[in-house]
């Protein structure tokens, strides 16, 4: 997406991300984390976590939310716009400040020598048979440990990439609906912003 913006604080946002919390609080009135994990698509997600002995990170925020009285974290107002998009539908997404990518962008399998700076600005090495995302200077997001620090979205970012990893198994439909929540949510920060390109790939 062009011409974005990425405040700290969006008054708008904050009432729509408020509405989605009371939302999801009322739907799942009564129910367990056991039956939030039962809800598509997470099974797709908990197969390839239990993979690697780590639990689907969106599972566990819509937990927090909807069982906990929790809140969606007040990061701002790009992050924001996603994690609304993630713990409505589901499907895990990353986020990065589109100017900070150096093309051409690769969708790939990790072999697992692969290293990258993750956000909290620890170097990682990759598990062989994730997915991972790689721009001309390394590595630049995966599945199992989240975007890298190099791309990160800022207070500055005015052009960002969404990208949401789907196991097998889920619809395009599902992803094109997740992506168009995405749009709706950073538009009402960036009225402007508009989609420059919607893609969806296949990893063999």
């Amino acid at each position: 997406m062009h011409h974005v913006a990425n405040p700290p604080h969006h008054p708008e946002l904050e009432r729509r991300k408020g509405e989605l919390e009371d939302e999801l609080r009322r739907r799942f009135t009564g129910a367990t984390a056991a039956d939030l994990a039962g809800l598509q698509p997470v099974p797709f997600y908990n197969s390839h976590y239990k993979r690697y002995k780590k639990t689907y990170p969106v599972l566990q925020q819509l937990v927090s939310i909807a069982l906990k009285n929790e809140s969606i974290p007040q990061v701002a107002a790009l992050v924001e716009a996603m994690f609304m998009a993630e713990v409505k539908n589901l499907l895990l997404t990353a986020g990065h400040d589109l100017e900070a990518v150096a093309e051409p962008v690769t969708l790939d399998v990790s072999r697992g020598d692969e290293y990258y700076v993750r956000l909290n600005g620890q170097e990682q090495r990759l598990k062989p048979g994730d997915m991972m995302m790689t721009d001309s200077q390394g590595v630049i997001s995966s599945v199992i440990y989240g975007p890298d620090y190099r791309t990160r979205i800022t207070s500055n970012t005015h052009h960002v990439l969404f990208v949401i990893y789907a196991p097998k198994g889920i619809e395009e439909q599902a992803i094109r609906q997740h992506l168009d929540d995405i749009r709706a949510n950073v538009m009402i920060v960036a009225p402007e912003a508009e989609v420059g390109q919607l893609d969806i790939y296949g990893v063999s």
